[in-house]
């Protein structure tokens, strides 16, 4: 199982290893067809042509899930399925293409703009709120659909990791859980106060990171943590890194994925 962001780089060999990686995940999506249906409800914007995959009984509870720059939501809708919940409908949206600053202002899906990734890199703090806006708005749908807030479990992989980080933070609803995959927080400077609310500060995450990670180092990750530790109940807090994995997934990532899931999401 691979999953790789788009960064260009002006090294010439980092940047073709990256377009081989997105181009083996493309592959290997040819050779195992996705199972699901588009949502088609214009009323929330990123719902219209998030991939969304159904539970095969009734569904008591939902995942969101965000994508990494520069792809799509079928490439984790495909994860998703691979692990799923007969009673959990999975989500995933696709992110809105924009120019992006860290890759010379290549317009691709990006949840907001990038213009490093370092902890003291600047931040697109409006892009970033307003990204944050449109997935509270599917959360929102839910809810409003008959799916309690504290049966919905938001997470993400790199920049959609991040983002999902700062959404259920802010968010005036207690989520079931996040999952943080080989991300950061964004606006780390602005928590604890950015919290909106005490229900928001119990939130269950769970956090992993590849160790040989050259995109996202796990340094990165492990300051991430030991920063939600600081305002977040620790022991509502999990930080799992997985030797020789770079800036991807592994079955065992994702077995640690579906056992939170469970735990956050047990059947009712």
């Amino acid at each position: 199982m691979l999953k790789c962001d788009v960064f260009v780089s002006n090294n010439s060999t980092q940047f073709t290893l990256q377009r081989l990686l997105v181009l083996y995940r493309r592959a290997s999506r040819l050779q195992c067809p996705l199972q699901c249906m588009c949502g088609n409800n214009m009323s929330v914007p990123l719902l219209a042509e998030a991939v969304t995959v159904s539970g095969t009984e009734r569904e008591t509870a939902a995942v969101i899930f965000l994508h990494g720059l520069g792809d799509n939501g079928h490439g984790w809708a495909d994860s998703m399925s691979s692990i799923r919940l007969p009673y959990v409908k999975y989500i995933c949206p696709h992110a809105p293409r924009i120019p992006v600053t860290l890759n010379m202002r290549m317009m691709m899906p990006s949840w907001f703009d990038l213009m490093g990734l370092s902890p003291e890199s600047p931040e697109d703090e409006a892009g970033i709120k307003k990204a944050a806006d449109n997935i509270k708005a599917i959360i929102e749908h839910e809810v409003k659909n008959g799916i309690p807030a504290n049966r919905i479990v938001l997470g993400g992989f790199s920049q959609g990791g991040a983002l999902s980080l700062y959404t259920a933070l802010t968010s005036q609803h207690k989520l079931a859980g996040v999952v943080a995959l080989s991300c950061w927080l964004p606006l780390h400077k602005s928590f604890p106060q950015a919290c909106s609310s005490s229900a928001s500060q119990s939130v269950a995450v769970l956090q992993c990171h590849g160790e040989m990670d050259p995109m996202i180092p796990v340094q990165i990750g492990a300051m991430t943590s030991e920063k939600l530790k600081s305002f977040l109940n620790p022991q509502r807090l999990s930080f799992k890194t997985y030797p020789g994995m770079m800036h991807s997934s592994c079955p065992e990532e994702m077995a640690a994925v579906k056992e939170f899931i469970e735990r956050q999401l047990p059947r009712v």
